[in-house]
């Protein structure tokens, strides 16, 4: 059953969906205050702290994927080198180092400007996006960071995305 089929008769605020979905999927979750929830969400090489908050002043729904990362202070130029390449390669949402919280953050914002509404299986897949991307380039960041690599031979590790079925 799509997300999406159980909530086709009602019209819920988006962060209501967010805390379904995160139910569905049995995430543990805070419900931080009526318009942002934040939640825990275990990927193979990490647990990801996501944050989403509806803004109703601009009309957005706002996702933050977060990690800690603590790269040393000589290793911040390649790990900018590394965000650039990253960037190029998402077409949705953008990453950036936060350094005095020392994070790396993947960051995206659904404009519903107009009254419009973000369905459930939007959201789900809003959020799926946000780690299928921390997954995929987490290893060149760590690459780059402490095992030496150049940027260029990092991203191989997150350009090779496997495809198919074996």
């Amino acid at each position: 059953m799509a997300l999406s089929e159980q909530f086709l008769e009602e019209d819920l605020h988006p962060i209501d969906i967010v805390e379904h979905i995160a139910e569905h999927h049995d995430w543990s979750f805070d419900r931080i205050a009526d318009d942002q929830i934040a939640m825990a969400v275990e990927g193979q090489w990490r647990t990801y702290s996501i944050t989403l908050a509806w803004s109703a002043y601009d009309e957005t729904l706002r996702l933050v994927c977060s990690f800690e990362m603590e790269p040393p202070a000589d290793k911040l130029p390649q790990l900018h080198e590394a965000l650039n390449a990253v960037n190029d390669q998402c077409w949705a949402g953008a990453f950036t180092y936060w350094e005095k919280q020392k994070l790396m953050i993947y960051r995206y914002g659904l404009v519903l400007s107009g009254g419009q509404f973000a369905s459930p299986d939007q959201i789900d897949m809003m959020i799926s996006a946000a780690i299928v991307s921390a997954e995929r380039f987490y290893p060149a960041f760590q690459l780059v960071v402490w095992g030496d690599r150049k940027v260029e031979d990092a991203m191989q590790v997150a350009i090779a995305e496997a495809y198919g079925r074996a």
